[in-house]
């Protein structure tokens, strides 16, 4: 028996192969902006191997709809995963561009597609933006390449005039680079229209008739991602408002001041009732008071939002917005940006985690069902009301299927994985929207590769995985210890981690032979793996207060308090038969109270009490930031 139960397909001493899914394009032409002295056609060429989704109408206000599409155009290129200089790549490029700079657009964008194919055949791994086209709406979808962030853009269809009558779809688009070099040249003074359908623009005689043919290899784990994030929408979360002055003092301070290395990099959210948010940089903790709507939850809470910087991605559009909504799911989880102008909706989802953050990346997966099968007569019936009327808000879709609240959730959320359905935040309804023409793999995509899958069996089926210890460690995270039992191995490993205030495992070791030999190099091991996992479902139950007090033998809550000289810090530890308070000024030395207590009995009454007495004197609960 091998130290790690693995799949046969999956060799223990071997990073498992990423699994993709192929997704077919095809284009009659190329979409580009075509301009005359005073008028301009902006023609979306759609995917011609699904059903024909059209739209024709002239934009009432193109430079903000030119902005707009930059900054989703800004969404779709950006990748902050670290990429080690290569110079290899980039020679074969100019190389290749200095070959084909007497050919047309069209003929160029084919033969860099061919290029791609023979020299990066990973390239394609996004799909193309998913447009839609509904009653009420024109609607775009994207998702960065390293899983980090999803925007829709959402036109009312009140932002154009002499609309002909439009083909309701979903479909992809031709969304390069050229076209946004060609939406730079949108003018204010120029009657632009809008055209989206499969004809797309022939750009030469010779060309008609040609297709443009993309073969997209959509990692698993990007696919799972992005419909994970449309279904995390609909789960409860905090709200509250900004003012549009409010998000661009966050940003300028970001744009001006350099993340400092070693440091915190949230953007901290202090919520108390009644009160405007509070937005705090770390680490210089510089305060932005925000000037919209007082706070209107029923509870005071700290939250903190990673991938703070993704925040760039708005400025193109923020000069345009009248209004902002922020929801919040919880620390490190996603939250959703939503900018509001004029007939003109940008939503910016962060899920809190790249691709590379693997650790982060389970912690989101707790929070949604994994369920592989399609969803029965539930789901059936949802989708039945939304096939005539194309979007429905929740009590709708209640009355009209006559499902209980809790099936009717779930029918709702399997929707959104499973990409047939979609919920708009901004307009709190559920629309249809397939996003793949042919149905997707749902066994493939319940877990993120082979290893998670073992390591969820470990468990949840044989709960074979404890966590010894949790020790908080100011200044590094939270390190924990666990005990994973294999009874095939007849063996017990001991997976140990450090997390850092970000999610991320800043240090890790297992005593399996897989981590002696590969370490983290290859990925985690299935014990890391299955840590992790237990300490994610651990914080679940403490926030939801299914854990009852008297399981509670190891716990760590830190709270806060801000005046107008800075903030006093409070962390309280429960460890077993020991409490430790730990208290001082954020930006200066703490003072540490240890007290020993005869059974664990007395020293969690004293820990609640303290954490009543903190709560009791106006210290906010960050535990979870």
């Amino acid at each position: 028996m091998s130290d790690e139960p693995l799949p046969p397909d999956v060799p223990s001493d071997e990073p498992p192969a990423v699994e993709r899914t192929e997704v077919h394009l095809a284009y009659h032409g190329a979409s580009r902006l075509t301009t005359t002295e005073d008028s301009a056609r902006l023609a979306l060429a759609a995917n011609i191997l699904r059903p024909p989704a059209r739209f024709d109408g002239v934009i009432k206000d193109p430079i903000r709809f030119r902005e707009a599409m930059s900054a989703l155009y800004a969404v779709v290129a950006s990748d902050m995963r670290y990429q080690p200089k290569d110079r290899t790549a980039y020679l074969a490029y100019m190389r290749m561009r200095r070959e084909s700079s007497g050919l047309d657009v069209w003929q160029a964008q084919r033969e860099y597609f061919g290029w791609l194919l023979r020299n990066d055949p990973l390239a394609f791994v996004i799909l193309d933006p998913v447009v839609t086209v509904h009653p009420d709406e024109v609607f775009f979808e994207v998702f960065s390449k390293d899983e980090g962030a999803y925007a829709k853009l959402g036109v009312d269809r009140d932002c154009f005039s002499s609309a002909t009558d439009p083909t309701y779809g979903t479909t992809n688009i031709d969304f390069s680079q050229s076209l946004y070099q060609g939406l730079q040249q949108m003018r204010s003074y120029r009657e632009t229209r809008l055209t989206i359908g499969p004809e797309g623009v022939g750009l030469m005689t010779k060309a008609s008739g040609e297709v443009l043919e993309k073969t997209i290899r959509v990692p698993d784990s990007w696919l799972r991602g992005f419909l994970q994030v449309q279904s995390a929408a609909a789960l409860p979360r905090d709200t509250f408002a900004l003012a549009p002055i409010d998000l661009y003092n966050a940003l300028r301070h970001l744009r001006l001041h350099a993340d400092e290395k070693g440091k915190r990099r949230g953007l901290r959210v202090e919520l108390m009732p009644g009160q405007p948010p509070r937005l705090v940089l770390e680490p210089w903790n510089e305060v932005i008071p925000t000037t919209a709507a007082p706070y209107k939850g029923k509870s005071a809470r700290v939250a903190r939002v990673w991938g703070r910087r993704r925040l760039m991605l708005l400025q193109r559009f923020l000069p345009f917005t009248e209004e902002v909504d922020v929801h919040l799911l919880g620390s490190g989880l996603p939250s959703f940006w939503v900018l509001r102008g004029r007939g003109m909706t940008l939503t910016l989802g962060l899920t809190g985690f790249t691709s590379a953050n693997w650790s982060q990346a389970l912690n989101f997966d707790l929070l949604l069902p994994r369920k592989a099968e399609p969803g029965g007569k539930s789901l059936d019936a949802v989708l039945e009301h939304l096939n005539g009327r194309w979007s429905a808000g929740a009590g709708e879709l209640a009355k009209a299927t006559k499902l209980s609240w809790p099936a009717l959730t779930e029918a709702l959320q399997l929707g959104c994985q499973q990409g047939r359905i979609m919920y708009d935040l901004a307009a709190d309804v559920y629309r249809l929207r397939p996003l793949t023409d042919a149905p997707l793999d749902l066994g493939r995509l319940e877990f993120r590769d082979a290893r998670e899958r073992v390591a969820h069996d470990l468990l949840v089926r044989r709960g074979a995985v404890e966590i010894v210890s949790e020790n908080r460690i100011p200044g590094s995270g939270l390190e924990l210890t666990g005990r994973v039992t294999v009874k095939e191995d007849n063996r017990e490993y001991r997976p140990k981690m450090l997390l850092a205030d970000e999610g991320q495992v800043t240090r890790a070791e297992c005593t399996c032979s897989f981590f002696r030999k590969q370490g983290l190099k290859a990925g985690p091991c299935v014990h890391l793996v299955a840590l992790r996992l237990a300490h994610a479902a651990r914080e679940a139950e403490r926030a939801s207060g299914r854990a009852p007090a008297e399981a509670i033998t190891a716990e760590t809550r830190a709270f806060s308090r801000r005046d107008a000289k800075g903030e006093d810090v409070y962390q309280v530890t429960l460890d077993r038969r020991r409490l430790k308070v730990r208290w001082g000024r954020a930006d200066g030395d703490s003072r540490l109270q240890t007290l020993a207590f005869d059974s664990v009995d007395e020293a969690r009454a004293a820990y609640l009490a303290r954490v009543a007495d903190l709560a009791a004197r106006g210290f906010l609960d960050a535990s979870a930031g």
